[in-house]
């Protein structure tokens, strides 16, 4: 073999050598950029859920979310009166049905029984809790069906935005306050959630 023989070869080593470090810094210029990405959007949902959080926890939907199986009331979501209950499937117990007081509209006058269509508690076998819950335990839970009543999260998003029983929190009659957002203000944060991964503060 010649000397111009072996600086060739030499030369094309090189050559490749040159090429998979290219090839390689690319490739983790990729991944870091895909990465950077996925965190974003990570956070850009975290960021979205923190703001519907507060709709959660506000009492117009705390309060038929309770830890118990008796309805909250009033927006210092205390026990409601009478001793009422949500029963084997949600609607109350014989005699006292949610529906004998909770009409499909509210009541006339400051404090009368509030009223929307197909007014219940959730079912008894999952009860979709949101007192107690912190941003990260409730997102979980909503994105769980084996803990949110078997719904994906298109059905989820379908539920908050046009279901009459969750638009009637920004109805609630004379005496009850409203969320802290609009309706149209939760249901953007709640589909950026959801676009974004429906990712779980922490």
């Amino acid at each position: 073999m010649t000397n111009t023989q072996k600086y060739s070869g030499l030369a094309r080593l090189g050559l490749i050598a040159s090429i998979w470090i290219f090839i390689t810094l690319v490739l983790n210029l990729v991944s870091a950029q895909q990465q950077n990405e996925e965190q974003n959007k990570a956070d850009i949902s975290r960021a979205a859920f923190e703001k519907a959080y507060k709709v959660f926890i506000h009492p117009r939907c705390l309060n038929c979310h309770p830890t118990g199986s008796a309805p909250l009331q009033s927006d210092k979501s205390i026990p409601h009166a009478m001793r009422v209950q949500g029963g084997k499937n949600g609607k109350g117990i014989p005699g006292m049905k949610c529906t004998a007081c909770h009409q499909k509209t509210n009541g006339i006058g400051k404090h009368m029984p509030p009223g929307a269509p197909n007014w219940h508690l959730p079912h008894p076998s999952m009860p979709l809790v949101f007192q107690g819950k912190t941003a990260g335990q409730l997102a979980k839970q909503l994105k769980d069906p084996k803990h949110n009543g078997g719904k994906t999260l298109e059905q989820i998003f379908e539920h908050v935005s046009s279901d009459p029983l969750v638009l009637w929190g920004w109805n609630p009659g004379k005496g009850r306050t409203k969320p802290p957002l609009s309706h149209k203000e939760f249901v953007h944060y709640m589909k950026i959630w959801i676009e974004n991964g429906a990712v779980a503060p922490k």
